[in-house]
């Protein structure tokens, strides 16, 4: 899958700047980039909810994708199993969608909570029910938006592994927005740094480390860090002041 030279301006407000990257089938790829840089854009291109104005992207053409936010987005008036059909309301086999949900309820650890509806379920668990949703939709390629932000660390943790989990279930190409180089560096098979809008790449990082060795602290992580850090453009001294918001 390949994207090359896209372009994206909202009047004279210029966003895309011929961004190009490749991503391999079955992987994770991070977006990675300062908040406002048009990670979004990108996404909502990738998925066609947006038109580039330039450029082109090949072998996404009659995928079918699955969407994670960063707000769980949850129908409040459903179950947490009526969510799941609900996003799954466009296929045919109903015994394929009640397989469906309940696999990815128990992977979540949510098959307790089948029935409870959005209110009763504490943010965390909204967030994995959220996650379960996008995975049960059987999709090729899978956008989460900032999925693992706007929780404590412990719950982020336990949000990516909670993600990595399901991903490995179904293997869809995953990319994952993300202006965190912790969230990259834990779950992505490669990170694309963009710049400052207009958004240009200023690197690709591939990371091989496998996800279950790839441990916080840890000095293989710190090394991949510290290039994330450079492809940022970030000095050492400049880090504390400039590490990006859990």
């Amino acid at each position: 899958m390949a994207i090359q030279n896209l372009r994206k301006r909202f009047g004279d407000l210029l966003v895309l700047d011929s961004v190009s990257f490749e991503m391999q089938a079955s992987s994770i790829t991070a977006i990675l980039g300062p908040s406002g840089c048009g990670k979004t854009t990108l996404l909502n291109i990738l998925s066609g909810i947006l038109a580039a104005d330039a450029g082109a992207m090949a072998g996404l053409e009659d995928k079918r994708f699955s969407y994670c936010f960063q707000e769980p987005r949850l129908l409040a008036w459903l179950s947490a199993e009526d969510n799941m059909r609900y996003a799954m309301a466009s296929l045919q086999d109903t015994n394929t969608i009640e397989q469906r949900i309940s696999r990815f309820l128990e992977e979540a650890g949510l098959t307790e909570f089948r029935h409870f509806r959005p209110h009763q379920l504490s943010g965390g668990m909204q967030k994995r029910l959220s996650l379960a949703r996008a995975f049960a939709f059987p999709s090729d390629i899978l956008l989460l938006d900032e999925a693992f932000s706007a929780v404590d660390l412990k719950q982020k943790i336990e949000l990516m592994q909670a993600f990595l989990k399901l991903w490995k279930d179904e293997r869809p190409t995953a990319v994952i927005v993300t202006h965190d180089i912790h969230d990259a560096l834990f779950l992505a098979d490669q990170v694309v740094v963009l710049s400052q809008r207009p958004a240009r790449v200023r690197g690709i990082l591939q990371i091989n480390t496998p996800h279950e060795a790839r441990l916080f602290g840890s000095n293989e992580l710190a090394a991949y860090e510290q290039q994330l850090y450079s492809l940022l453009g970030f000095s050492t001294l400049d880090q504390d002041a400039n590490m990006p918001a859990n």
